[in-house]
């Protein structure tokens, strides 16, 4: 089958799929619960910034939905990966496992500590972090030394801390990633911005390391705009996420005293009622993504592309839904000819050790995360009506 008439067979679906529309766009925010309700409600209250009921319900309803014990709201999904490695203990020139295959994002909240990045690779099925490469990168260039602690022996610095990440609410073999942290002592702080409804093994993502982080940005399953949430088991790091993302502000009834170098991080009351009712409508959202994910399923296997599936310990929310082509040509070569015709196609990102910030970080081979980057494209993947 030539390659045209395979791309056309993406393009006639997403246009049924989504009808009436010159363009689909890869993912839009859906409003249609009680968002105007809420909104209203909190604008009538007069409480629009970081203080307020909405603020309160949507901490309850983000730590019900998780089942973790404890969820801070913070103003978005960025600042809340900022703040989940100041809980974690990462200092200036402490180092910081990663995904060179992430957003942005990820990098740049361990660069505002000033913390150095390390490279993991990735799993081919997953996109997220492999713990096999996780693990030999541990044995072959880190040590434990007498404080506790594990170092790099290459560069001498103390490695605080890993992130991985739930590649387009797919997610990684995350149980085996924390086991390894453990046996280091590495603090495990999961990147769930774009897996809010998503389970490995039952269990909620962000839910397997000390810390979990998500995203409510305007392009995610549930969005109110902005915003961001920090999930925790642990009582004395929840309440230290919310002294530091208000300004480090002793509670008083008039004075403002402040005892340490604090953050205006948390979510503003107007975000929050948005957010609470997108909340109420999760289920229904993933539920949607589910069905259009596995009609794409059956779809690329007949148009003979590759699928990026679940594992099969996992249940994923499908926030974008990914296609892994033959080679780069066949990639950019499916990106101008969808985008051409009014459906929005992407790839996955540049790969953070490529661009200018990062060039000099240390990585291990990332032999997957090169090979997923030249084949990787998200096709539009909303809500349908």
């Amino acid at each position: 089958m030539e390659n045209s008439n395979k791309f056309q067979g993406i393009v006639d679906f997403v246009k049924k799929a989504y009808p009436n529309k010159d363009f689909v766009a890869l993912h839009e925010p859906v409003f249609i619960g009680n968002e105007r309700k809420y909104v209203l409600d909190a604008i009538d209250s007069t409480f629009v910034s970081s203080v307020g009921a909405y603020v309160n319900s949507f901490e309850e309803r983000m730590a019900e939905i998780t089942g973790a014990k404890y969820a801070i709201a913070i103003v978005n999904g960025t600042n809340a990966l900022h703040m989940a490695l100041l809980l974690a203990g990462v200092e200036r020139d402490h180092e910081v496992l990663s995904q060179a295959l992430t957003f942005i994002a990820t990098a740049n909240a361990i660069s505002y500590i000033g913390a150095k990045l390390v490279f993991i690779d990735v799993d081919r099925d997953t996109m997220g972090m492999s713990p096999e490469a996780l693990n030999r990168f541990l044995k072959t260039n880190a040590e434990k030394k007498s404080d506790g602690y594990t170092y790099n022996k290459v560069t001498g610095k103390r490695i605080s801390a890993c992130i991985p990440m739930h590649t387009f609410g797919l997610p990684c073999r995350i149980d085996e990633i924390a086991a390894i942290c453990e046996d280091w002592n590495i603090t495990l702080v999961e990147d769930a911005a774009e897996s809010l409804g998503s389970y490995y093994k039952n269990k909620h993502t962000g839910t397997f390391g000390k810390l979990g982080v998500f995203s409510f940005n305007g392009n995610k399953t549930v969005t109110c705009g902005g915003g961001g949430a920090i999930i925790t088991d642990d009582e004395a790091l929840a309440k230290r996420a919310k002294h530091l993302t208000t300004q480090a502000k002793v509670p008083h009834k008039w004075d403002f005293v402040h005892d340490e170098i604090g953050y205006n991080y948390r979510m503003p009351n107007l975000n929050a009622a948005l957010a609470c009712a997108q909340l109420e409508q999760l289920a229904l959202f993933v539920e949607n993504k589910r069905e259009l994910a596995g009609q794409y399923q059956v779809l690329a296997e007949s148009l003979r592309f590759s699928f990026a599936q679940e594992l099969k310990e996992a249940k994923a929310n499908y926030w974008l839904v990914a296609l892994v082509l033959d080679d780069l040509e066949e990639r950019n070569a499916f990106l101008e000819y969808t985008n051409s015709r009014g459906v929005m196609t992407r790839p996955i990102w540049e790969l953070m050790n490529r661009l200018p910030m990062f060039k000099d970080s240390q990585a291990d081979d990332l032999e997957n995360s090169l090979w997923l980057a030249d084949r990787v494209v998200n096709i539009p993947s909303g809500f349908r009506t």
